[in-house]
């Protein structure tokens, strides 16, 4: 696949990204059918097929379970050929999710994210908002310690990852890429986007499928061939156990 500019980030990204949840955590889910884990064989499998078949953006969090430590245990070693962005604000234990925007708690997850993926940093560091996007904000520690991070060089580059328009437009203000919802049923953040990549921010969008309720075909289409704000979409991040699925997707976002 080709790459492209994550915004004015410094970073490239593919078309097509991993999204990792699905090789760290089954319960709490949003996608119609459930699944087993991977065990630790299939998984390496599915990491190590995926960028050989050259996907270059890895998409994880705490709060997915055991992806992150997956990640670090069986694609550490070809670190250079894909660009890595976890989270920080949530984390799951014990079946729930808990959330945390303090300083000291942003920094702890931080530091816990480089130990479980075997690096120094990562590329992103993503907010991994609650829901209250607004109120994140306005408190005005969160965007001062991610800035602080990627100071310290946790992260080349920062962001936040919301679901609320007014939100998302504070979070142009200071990051270098942001992550939004968006496909052919929920065109919400269409307008985020395009000011996004009017200010060089780079746009990675989740659940491009509808979490699995959308059609791949019509829906990736959309998203690179008709969407009014395709060309301001830098990557679109695609959680799947199978390679063969993800192989279909990559097809289809190049052909």
């Amino acid at each position: 696949m080709d790459r492209r500019a994550l915004g004015q980030s410094g970073l490239d990204v593919t078309p097509i990204g991993y999204g990792a949840f699905k090789i760290g955590r089954n319960q709490g889910i949003k996608y119609p059918q459930g699944y087993e884990l991977p065990d630790d064989r299939a998984t390496e499998e599915l990491l190590r097929g995926l960028l050989d078949l050259g996907v270059g953006l890895v998409d994880t969090a705490p709060a997915y379970g055991s992806s992150e430590e997956r990640i670090g245990r069986f694609i550490a070693d070809r670190r250079d050929e894909f660009t890595l962005s976890t989270k920080v604000g949530e984390r799951w234990n014990d079946g729930r999710s808990s959330y945390d925007f303090s300083p000291d708690g942003m920094e702890q997850s931080v530091r816990r994210s480089l130990e479980r993926l075997q690096c120094d940093a990562v590329d992103l560091l993503l907010v991994h908002s609650d829901g209250r996007d607004m109120a994140l904000h306005d408190t005005d520690a969160v965007d001062r310690s991610m800035r602080r991070f990627r100071d310290l060089g946790y992260a080349k580059a920062i962001g936040f990852s919301g679901k609320t328009t007014e939100g998302m437009h504070r979070a142009i203000e200071w990051s270098d890429a942001i992550m939004v919802e968006y496909h052919a049923d929920d065109r919400t953040m269409e307008d985020v986007i395009r000011a996004a990549a009017d200010r060089g921010v780079g746009v990675l969008v989740k659940k491009g499928l509808g979490s699995g309720h959308l059609e791949p075909r019509a829906a990736l289409d959309f998203l690179i061939r008709e969407s009014p704000v395709r060309d301001a979409i830098s990557s679109i991040v695609i959680g799947s156990l199978s390679l063969d699925r993800m192989r279909s997707n990559v097809r289809m976002a190049c052909g």
